[in-house]
């Protein structure tokens, strides 16, 4: 016998309502490890900063998983996505024209690690003594070579990227442009030496475009 038109809208109203509750407790989460760091944050803040119970947290997930989850969120806007190029918002950015596609690349990463660079340093600290971390992170940073194997590619492929003769080493600029737009960079230059975020945005599109040029 299939389910009645009202039981199919209860139970679809319960997985809206607790995909709602797991996205509160991962951005509390987030918050409370930005804050506090990954030691002195306990399941009990946790809960208290997503006005749900201590059980309902533990229930969303290990210490390790929240701030994993909590991470993916505020980088690149939602779980399981722990690369840019896994998200909707980056998805339409390769169908933009050549004079636009860079710039919103840019603007897209600048915005991420806007969000996240203070979490990204707590995210570092704990890979070094929690291993559920520490594979993730390296999940993240393969993922992030990935991408931007992926970016060159397509910038050679529109001939926005190679020197005089054409040649370019693909691998070696990947890492160079990781290395330019990463987490790491942002804080340096914008929490720490007090760039404004649009003198970091317009640094790191003429320093990419001196990269792939060549």
């Amino acid at each position: 016998m299939s389910a009645t038109p009202s039981r199919v809208y209860r139970s679809e109203l319960r997985a809206e309502q607790a995909e709602r509750t797991r996205r509160r407790i991962l951005e509390a989460a987030a918050a409370e490890f930005s804050e506090r760091g990954y030691q002195a944050t306990t399941m009990a803040a946790i809960a208290r900063a997503a006005r749900v119970s201590t059980e309902t947290v533990k229930s969303a997930g290990s210490k390790a998983e929240l701030l994993i989850g909590g991470f993916e969120i505020t980088f690149a806007g939602q779980e399981g996505a722990d690369s840019l190029a896994d998200t909707e918002t980056a998805a339409p950015v390769f169908e933009l024209p050549d004079d636009a596609v860079l710039t919103a690349v840019v603007g897209l990463v600048t915005a991420a690690n806007a969000a996240s660079s203070r979490l990204w340093t707590v995210l570092l600290g704990a890979s070094l003594s929690d291993p559920v971390v520490d594979e993730a992170l390296r999940r993240m940073l393969e993922h992030r070579r990935r991408d931007f194997r992926l970016l060159v590619t397509e910038l050679v492929r529109r001939g926005l990227a190679g020197g005089a003769d054409g040649e370019l080493d693909v691998e070696r600029t990947a890492d160079q442009l990781s290395f330019l737009m990463s987490p790491e960079g942002y804080q340096q230059l914008v929490d720490q030496s007090g760039w404004s975020p649009e003198d970091y945005r317009a640094w790191v599109h003429d320093a990419v475009l001196r990269v792939v040029r060549g």
